[in-house]
């Protein structure tokens, strides 16, 4: 197979049953960027009978922490009053939370209803500071695509996704394959990310699963200290720089 990402030839790992066993899949890794790729997953529409899949258990609490970890990004790196944007937004649950700390956040799903966040769609063509793309890049089947949308939309990019290790995990050995649901087929390596960043021209930071791609020029120690301190406590000291929305956002909500 081609690599998706920089079209270099992919070799064959190995084969992983997903969906409860029902299917056969191949797994392909590229012999220049290392992304780790499956075959056409002709599976999608099935795995996508829930947008959101059901073991994903902790999606409340990975969305409060990344809401910290988000805040001290953008607080300390980023122009805090202009308008960002959570892509992949899922049912619009980050964009909530980040509306309630005072951030003027908006939301971005071609698949998901919006539940939690109605009424803060972005405008289509509207320009953000920063976009945030949680759970995303795992599902991507055209990778390089989405991005450029991301980029169109905001210059950097705050992004979560598991790293591979160097040496690639068999399937029964690393959960993030996501054999039971089949939803993720789009695997980085350390390698893939900077290959990303310097396709674009880009700087990429990362602190254990956490990765910002931006043009700014910000020191790695600085994210990880910044990543380090949001969970730490420094969203408590943010939040008192910070004017929540949730009130606004009722009386604009209410006169619709």
């Amino acid at each position: 197979m081609k690599c998706r990402i920089c079209n270099t030839d992919s070799d064959h790992l190995f084969k992983a049953r997903i969906l409860n066993n029902k299917y056969e899949v191949s797994y392909f890794q590229c012999r220049n960027c290392h992304f780790l790729q499956t075959e056409d997953p002709y599976w999608l529409e099935e795995a996508y009978s829930a947008v959101i899949n059901f073991t994903d258990t902790g999606i409340i609490k990975r969305n409060l922490m990344l809401s910290k970890i988000v805040s001290g990004i953008i607080f300390v790196c980023f122009d805090r009053k202009r308008k960002m944007l959570d892509y992949g937004g899922g049912h619009g649950i980050f964009t909530r939370i980040m509306r309630d700390i005072g951030y003027d956040f908006y939301w971005l799903d071609k698949y998901a209803e919006n539940i939690y966040a109605r009424g803060f769609e972005l405008p289509s063509g509207e320009k953000v500071e920063v976009v945030t793309a949680f759970e995303v890049f795992e599902h991507l089947i055209n990778p390089l695509k989405d991005i450029e949308e991301m980029l169109k939309n905001g210059e950097s990019i705050i992004f979560s996704t598991e790293v591979l290790a160097k040496k690639v995990p068999e399937p029964d050995k690393w959960w993030y394959y996501g054999l039971e649901h089949g939803q993720h087929i789009a695997f980085y390596s350390k390698h893939t990310l900077q290959f990303i960043a310097q396709k674009y021209n880009m700087n990429i930071y990362s602190k254990k699963g956490i990765h910002l791609l931006t043009s700014k020029k910000i020191s790695s120690f600085r994210f990880k200290i910044i990543l380090i301190m949001s969970l730490l406590g420094m969203a408590r000291i943010i939040n008192m720089f910070m004017k929540s929305k949730t009130w606004k956002d009722y009386l604009y909500l209410k006169n619709l």
